[in-house]
């Protein structure tokens, strides 16, 4: 009796040895690929363990095994993997590359949007990118459906919503809802740390029309808010705003110049021929255009004309400013003729 018993201890024994010996090797293993060499793996939402195994091994970070379910789970790290796209380097050992995915931050890439950008050129942007679809992005701009969601209800476009920075995005945000909702966001932050001071009723629709023509006007910081202001002095005097890019929003493939036809053509957006604002955004505009529309300068001005050099003259009465035209369009005149 003792004989068996002592039998089945040291067989017990032996394969716990050769189990802890087939495992050590594999925990102390490395995958095929260079020591240091980086990788760029895509782990799908909603993998099986087993499935990032085999990414892994096919990538060649790890020697695709049943070990590394075991290693995985033992470890107690088998439901904290992450999905999305990580940056990982070879000579590491399971155990090593399994902590990557629970604890690194998948890559994320870059992606800028400059201010004044309508709604279409940033579908474009992103779509070239391979982050969505540009149809479905411009299809979803005017989804009153999608639009609901989004908490905007009394809007018909996001044209004007679709915040100008810098993201980061990762590879789980493909798709135009996610980036549209993403924009849309950012775009709801900034305009809260904007208006959280503001103690009077404003009307967020106008500022955003407002701040959307002024973003288009200049490319100067120094004279956004006097560009609101001058816009809002013609407001207040029942003036139109005869703003150039209105007209430009309003015409279909635009070719590059604004001719007497096109300013005279009446559109919802051609403020030539229309009082007060247009009847919406005509870009998505940056924090600073947005400040001015809030924030326009008091002034007297109402008129300005380009110095053909980034910025304007201003003027306070119509001769005045018909003196500026005639002096900036003589020296754009000599310049081209030079």
């Amino acid at each position: 009796m003792k004989r068996v018993v002592l039998g089945t201890t040291l067989l017990l024994f032996l394969l716990v040895v050769a189990a802890g010996g087939w495992m050590g090797t594999y925990i102390l293993g490395t995958g095929t690929i260079a020591a240091g060499k980086e990788v760029i793996v895509n782990i799908p939402k909603g993998s099986s363990v087993k499935a990032i195994g085999k990414i892994l091994g096919d990538a060649g970070l790890i020697d695709n095994d049943p070990r590394f379910l075991l290693l995985a789970k033992f470890s107690g790290y088998s439901g904290r993997l992450q999905a999305g796209e990580f940056r990982l380097v070879g000579g590491q050992r399971p155990g090593g590359v399994i902590k990557e995915l629970v604890f690194a931050k998948p890559v994320q890439h870059p992606v800028t949007i400059i201010e004044g950008l309508r709604a279409t050129e940033i579908a474009e942007l992103f779509a070239k990118k391979g982050w969505c679809d540009a149809e479905n992005f411009i299809s979803l701009v005017t989804d009153q459906r999608f639009i609901d969601l989004l908490g905007l209800k009394d809007l018909s476009s996001l044209e004007g919503y679709l915040y100008p920075d810098t993201y980061l995005l990762t590879s789980e945000m493909k798709g135009a809802e996610k980036i549209i909702t993403m924009l849309v966001h950012r775009f709801a932050m900034v305009w809260a740390e904007l208006t959280a001071e503001i103690d009077h009723e404003i009307s967020r629709e106008q500022m955003v029309i407002l701040a959307s023509i002024v973003e288009k006007e200049t490319g100067a910081a120094s004279e956004r808010s006097l560009i609101a202001g001058v816009f809002t002095n013609r407001l207040d005097r029942g003036m139109r705003l005869q703003s150039d890019p209105t007209v430009v929003y309003g015409v279909e493939n635009f070719s590059g110049k604004i001719t007497r036809q096109q300013l005279r053509h009446p559109t919802p957006y051609n403020t030539y021929t229309i009082p007060g604002l247009p009847v919406g955004p005509i870009c998505n505009p940056g924090k600073e255009a947005l400040q001015a529309a809030l924030h326009p300068t008091e002034t007297k001005f109402l008129y300005f004309v380009s110095k053909n050099d980034g910025t304007h003259q201003f003027s306070a009465s119509l001769s005045a400013h018909n003196s500026a035209v005639r002096k900036y369009q003589r020296k754009k005149k000599n310049k081209k003729v030079k």
